[in-house]
């Protein structure tokens, strides 16, 4: 039997807790080694079943040069046919019982997925594991979707949020994985070619690369069965282990790029705690307090940011992350600055903490409706926290944290940031965010509201 604190979940709509108490009356999930690879299984009270091919690795498994490779390679496994259909019969006995396979990278893990209705599970296996362990990789077909792939790079370089989030992230991360991006570059992916993207996604499919997912209310010997016969197909491979890189600013930087945008764009990074870390829970919360308080400064209270964010992304190189538009950088970092300062020395409230706990598991069951949304919590728990069971006991992990932690790991983290700005050089004053030309009190613009500004 599940127990559950009242005082946490007080608050939280009824069709959520309705959700959440049809979830806690399904059979526990388990693990199990087949062939060497664990598969983590949650038996559901439904029809559907979710199976996810998990490859670790993401941005740590190609280097710069070849950013992009990983993701053409998962576009391909469904895109390009196998070596028993070609594109078109995969898809129209897929469409046939309204299944789906697919994939896609990220910066951590690969996933490639496959939903089905469970009647349907013999049918639609042998399409699955053809597209994993006999891709074809026909020439045609990767050409067409190497120019999507382009075609998507030069639309997202252009919009203002992605092109800061890239300079951001190349800025702060250089020389580490995580200044790579999935999706690559016009540059890199335009010089892949087939043979060479088949021959990665060869090297990177190995099971100790491997971990399955699976939700879904079949029984374990059929699992076992179908996996095994898939796994059979795909070599052991060398021992893995993801990487944990941290990040850690020694001081203060600023660096821009001029662009004849209608507003500035800027991105702070900072470090955080690693996944599996004591301090990551707490610093979930603390940055999500912070954000809030971050709008209500930046928008409401000064009128600098028409969205204004604050985010912490918890990946194998975890950081603490600033985000904003707005036509007066200079009034902005004056703003941001003594916000951080303010928090370091008043703390988060009791009430503060309260209510996101609240908040946070609201979001967290509302997400855990989909066979889908249970599988990605459990993958993304395993692949960084070394811990699927993660997904199942957030509960109670947040009820241990108190605000004492919220406010340490705050205090311990948020220090110096590696800024990135893009826009009008003439408006923005470098010294003013690395600070060696300010005082200890930054000059801050006066406190008024103007919704008239949208930055």
């Amino acid at each position: 039997m599940i127990f559950f604190n009242l005082s946490i979940l007080r608050g939280i709509p009824l069709f959520i807790l309705m959700a959440f108490s049809v979830t806690a009356q399904k059979k526990d999930a388990y693990e199990m080694m087949v062939d060497g690879v664990k598969v983590i299984v949650q038996p559901s009270n439904n029809e559907i079943v979710e199976v996810q091919t998990i490859i670790k690795g993401g941005v740590q498994n190609y280097p710069f040069n070849k950013q992009g490779i990983e993701s053409l390679a998962m576009s391909a496994l469904t895109e390009c046919g196998t070596k028993n259909d070609d594109k078109n019969s995969f898809k129209n006995k897929l469409e046939k019982v309204s299944a789906q396979v697919y994939a896609y990278t990220s910066m951590d893990y690969a996933s490639i997925n496959m939903n089905c209705i469970k009647s349907d599970l013999d049918a639609v296996w042998p399409l699955y594991a053809d597209a994993i362990t006999a891709p074809d990789f026909n020439e045609k077909e990767f050409i067409r979707i190497k120019q999507d792939a382009i075609n998507n790079l030069k639309s997202q370089e252009s919009t203002p949020d992605y092109a800061i989030r890239k300079m951001a992230k190349e800025t702060a991360f250089k020389g580490m994985n995580y200044s790579k991006t999935p999706d690559g570059t016009e540059q890199t992916v335009s010089t892949l070619t087939v043979a060479e993207t088949r021959d990665y996604y060869q090297s990177i499919l190995t099971r100790s690369r491997i971990v399955m997912v699976v939700v879904g209310e079949i029984d374990k010997g059929i699992i076992t069965q179908k996996i095994s016969g898939m796994l059979a197909k795909i070599a052991a491979g060398k021992p893995y282990i993801l990487k944990k890189e941290l990040y850690h600013p020694m001081a203060n930087s600023f660096g821009g790029q001029k662009k004849e945008i209608a507003t500035n764009y800027i991105q702070g990074i900072t470090g955080g705690p690693a996944p599996g870390t004591a301090d990551y829970n707490a610093f979930v919360l603390a940055m999500r307090i912070f954000g809030m308080k971050h709008f209500v400064e930046v928008r409401t209270k000064n009128g600098l940011s028409y969205a204004p964010g604050a985010y912490f992304d918890g990946g194998t190189t975890p950081s603490a992350n600033i985000t904003v538009s707005t036509t007066d950088p200079n009034k902005y970092i004056g703003v941001a600055k003594h916000l951080i300062e303010t928090v370091k020395k008043d703390g988060f409230t009791e009430d503060e903490v309260k209510n996101i706990k609240t908040s946070y598991l609201t979001q967290f069951f509302y997400r855990q409706e989909t066979n889908n949304a249970q599988a990605n919590s459990f993958a993304a728990n395993e692949v960084l926290h070394n811990n699927w069971k993660r997904a199942l006991t957030i509960n109670d992990d947040l009820k241990k944290v108190s605000v004492q932690d919220v406010n340490n790991v705050f205090r311990k983290y948020i220090g110096n940031f590696s800024w990135s700005y893009q826009g009008d050089p003439v408006k923005v004053d470098g010294k003013l965010f690395t600070g060696e030309k300010t005082t200890d009190k930054p000059v801050l613009p006066k406190t008024k509201l103007k919704t008239n500004k949208k930055g």
